[in-house]
């Protein structure tokens, strides 16, 4: 059975260093979203993505923004 495509939000790094960050910061604030290998429509600096459904957008925005977390782009894609 074919899996159903959902939409997520996906964000991109300049390196490595920072998608682990982004993953050590969302499991301490117990956010939504997982690190995935970059999909294809995109390209970035590093080969990993972080992707989460779009409603927890604000949150993990506000805390890319006090934990100083760097990314590279921010996409809505179906996946």
């Amino acid at each position: 059975m074919p899996r159903i495509k959902k939409m997520k939000v996906v964000y991109t790094f300049p390196s490595t260093v920072q998608a682990l960050k982004m993953e050590q910061c969302c499991k301490q604030k117990g956010l939504d979203g997982r690190l995935i290998p970059v999909p294809k429509q995109i390209s970035a600096g590093c080969g990993m993505a972080w992707a989460a459904l779009p409603e927890a957008r604000a949150s993990l925005e506000e805390m890319i923004l006090r934990e100083a977390v760097e990314i590279e782009g921010v996409y809505e894609l179906l996946l």
